[in-house]
């Protein structure tokens, strides 16, 4: 528990450090529903990468927003997968708050800034490999030597 908590004060500390977005990136889109929250959010996640941490690890992070799109509050990690160690936790935290910090501040419509200022929102980061194809065997076609 001691752990997880000096992890999550590390986080949160790592949050504080200005944005990544330069000042010559155009104008976003604007954000006018909870899906699109969502879908921007999921636009912004970079998974680290597979020689650094392991893949196939989820991370659950509930995050608030201001009227203005900056990040309300500090997040928050409530889920882990269970495989993950120590090193892939990290990895993936760090992952979690370069998305947050190249998302924000989120470009709310004005009615939307005001229905999600202080909300809570659960955000999902996966990591999935998509399954392999499978391999189709065309025994009809093989050529046959007579």
């Amino acid at each position: 528990m001691a752990r997880r908590r000096n992890a999550l004060s590390w986080f949160s500390a790592v949050l504080l450090f200005g944005p990544l977005a330069s000042a010559g990136q155009a104008e976003p889109a604007q954000v006018n529903t909870i899906r699109d929250v969502f879908v921007r959010l999921s636009t912004c996640w970079k998974p680290p990468p597979a020689s650094r941490a392991r893949p196939g690890i989820d991370i659950t992070v509930i995050v608030s927003f201001n009227r203005n799109g900056e990040i309300l509050g500090q997040p928050k990690v409530t889920y882990e997968s269970e495989q993950a160690t120590d090193s892939d936790r990290l990895m993936y935290r760090i992952a979690v708050m370069e998305a947050l910090q190249r998302c924000t501040p989120m470009p709310f419509t004005e009615a939307m800034a005001g229905a999600v200022a202080g909300r809570p929102f659960a955000v999902q980061f996966h990591n999935r490999k998509p399954p392999p194809k499978p391999v189709e065997k065309r025994a009809w076609l093989t050529p046959k030597i007579l």
